[in-house]
């Protein structure tokens, strides 16, 4: 057995965690059963036992996509968080979750994992990575710190785990008292594993039986390679999330285990955001279809809801118990397994899973406790003013129009680029920009702009790069982009809301560019949509070279878009572009649309505007 899975042979016990925070604060206002029995628990039909057995309930919980959420608290409006489910989200509220399993089951018989993004997401992660890093500081980052609070049996690795680089990432997994693995992570040209592949944990099952011997292999998302090309490229290889299990499942068999659990940071419909060059991305449900073996898949990356899937292997007729808890700690899933002992052997006699709603309790006063210095910081630097508005800009309509706040992004990355290539052959070109509206509900007040309005406005933590595309890449680029649109028909009723997200596409892959004038005729079928491509009122030649400033999400292959990852990559200094534009707002004092706003594309149908 390579020295890279560990086999637990203690059970389990309720002692304090290493914090000296306890575990077993009770819900407020619900009592343990009301809140299981509600959410399901114990609604899976009784296992009866045959002459002889003895029939034991397990119960195996998980988390996944906790992105940094900490609280019960939306950074980006100074306020606890709320949303139209009137969904709860953060690690304090897991935690009370967690307790009332716990004392519902029994801790001995009870396991915790996660599956996977756990670092990064929201500004506690950010400024815990970037702007006050625990790597120089020696601070705890406050992720782990709650998950060991929590009592944390293993973590799996996800693609967002890998975003501040390696050296980052390993310093996270040497603050958790938990494991973290990933099997398909490995040393690039090799299939040895850089993290754990697998643990095996002993479940304590009552006087005069064995233990339980439950197996969690974890595995991570192959698309870390595009979309962290620049920290993992020759270092971390990433293989099939199927292949890999059907080399460990087996490994993990023949060291004796009863339970075969698997956490994968991979959503269940066998699609992939990055088309068919890679391992398929959304590999969870191939997993229980293909691999034989497998128990229960706690599985997430695709921020659903599902309590319960339940999928049959093809080769045993066996049937496979999933459940992918909602993002942010919304929901706590929870699988319930029965065995039965006899003749030496324990078997599995019934399986179910469901989840609990995090917005049945209240925050645990003792999770609150173990972050709450990390986050009032955090509070108070997304609360810095850096300049002031001129007037309100709102990214309501930047889905359908070419509005101002997002320009504002583009010009910031335009300027930071032309400064970064002067004197450089390059810098006789033209330089243009690339942006996507990541979120509609983004607005700079008029007057005091915050980092955290800007944080709202650029949610994630990419870095600004610079490539160089042809007009006829550009052209391209913009027909991909423009799938995003419905067909609408010259004479339909104006209802852009109506028009978006066409081929499931999310809003942060609608790439708008500035610096060059087009239209999008959303009247043609998709690929056929772009119109009058102009540079400087000339139009763009196919063979014309441009600098583009670009994310490094995108530069790395992330959505898929044509020509990017190949182009020759002129800029790449690292430069996170969220500080960027609150640099460069500190710096101007005023955010004025006179300055930067220019109207360069509008929707058309028929060669009409459509406003």
């Amino acid at each position: 057995m390579p020295d890279h899975a560990s086999d637990d042979l203690t059970p389990l016990t309720d002692d304090p965690p290493r914090s000296g925070f306890s575990r077993r604060t009770l819900l407020v206002g619900a009592s343990a059963a009301s809140v299981l029995a509600a959410a399901g628990w114990g609604a899976a039909p009784k296992a009866v036992a045959a002459p002889g057995e003895k029939i034991v309930k397990i119960a195996i919980m998980g988390t996944s996509d906790i992105h940094s959420n900490a609280l019960n608290w939306d950074y980006y409006k100074d306020a606890a968080y709320t949303d139209s489910g009137k969904n709860a989200i953060g690690l304090a509220r897991v935690s009370s979750l967690v307790n009332q399993v716990r004392a519902d089951v029994g801790r001995e018989r009870t396991l915790l994992f996660d599956a996977g993004d756990t670092i990064q997401g929201t500004p506690l992660g950010f400024y815990y990575a970037t702007v006050e890093p625990v790597t120089s500081t020696g601070a705890i980052h406050p992720m782990a710190a709650q998950f060991n609070a929590i009592g944390y049996d293993a973590v799996a690795l996800g693609n967002h785990e890998f975003n501040y680089g390696l050296d980052f990432l390993d310093n996270w997994i040497s603050q958790l008292d938990a494991p973290a693995l990933a099997a398909n992570a490995v040393h690039a040209g090799t299939t040895v594993p850089r993290f754990e592949p697998f643990i095996i944990k002993n479940m304590h099952a009552g006087a005069g039986l064995p233990a339980i011997r439950v197996g969690v292999l974890g595995l991570t998302n192959p698309g870390v390679v595009i979309w962290d090309k620049a920290n993992v490229s020759g270092k971390v290889d990433v293989l099939d999330v199927v292949e890999t299990a059907a080399r460990w499942v087996p490994v993990m068999r023949r060291r004796g285990v009863d339970v075969i659990v698997v956490s994968v940071h991979a959503g269940d419909s066998g699609l992939s955001s990055y088309g068919s060059d890679l391992p398929v991305e959304n590999a969870a449900a191939l997993l229980a279809e293909e691999v034989p073996e497998i128990d229960v898949i706690l599985f997430g990356h695709a921020h659903n809801d599902k309590p319960q899937v339940v999928v049959t292997n093809k080769t045993t007729g066996n049937q496979v118990v999933m459940s992918e808890p909602a993002k942010w700690g919304q929901r706590l899933s929870v699988f319930e397994l029965d065995l039965a002992f006899s003749r030496g052997t324990w078997r599995i006699v019934s399986k179910s899973a469901h989840s609990v709603n995090a917005n049945t309790v209240e925050d645990d006063p003792a999770l609150v406790a173990v972050v709450k210095a990390q986050h009032d910081a955090v509070v108070a630097y997304v609360n810095t003013a850096v300049a002031t508005s001129t007037e309100v800009l709102s990214a309501a309509e930047s889905c359908w129009k070419d509005t101002a706040i997002l320009d504002y992004v583009n010009h910031v990355q335009v300027e930071t680029v032309k400064k970064a290539i002067a004197g450089t052959p390059e810098a006789s070109l033209p330089v243009v920009s690339i942006a996507a509206p990541f979120n509609r509900a983004a607005t700079f007040p008029a007057g005091q702009v915050t980092i955290k309005d800007i944080a709202g406005l650029y949610i994630y933590d990419n870095t600004l790069m610079a490539s160089v595309l042809t007009g006829a890449q550009i052209k391209d680029y913009l027909e991909y982009s423009a799938k995003y649109f419905q067909q609408v028909a010259p004479a339909a009723a104006v209802a852009p809301e109506t028009w978006t997200n066409a081929l499931n596409t999310p809003d942060y892959n609608y790439d708008q560019f500035s610096g060059v004038t087009y239209d999008i005729d959303i009247s043609q079928p998709q690929g056929s949509r772009i119109l009058n491509l102009k540079y400087d009122n000339a139009d763009v030649a196919p063979d014309q070279r441009f600098v583009v400033a670009v994310n490094n999400y995108r530069q790395s292959g992330g959505g898929g878009f044509p020509h990017i990852a190949a182009a020759p990559m002129i800029y790449n200094a690292q430069v996170a572009i969220r500080e960027a534009i609150v640099a460069y707002a500190s710096a101007a004092g005023t955010i004025d649309p006179a300055d930067f706003h220019v109207v360069n594309w509008q929707l058309v149908r028929a060669g009409t505007p459509v406003f």
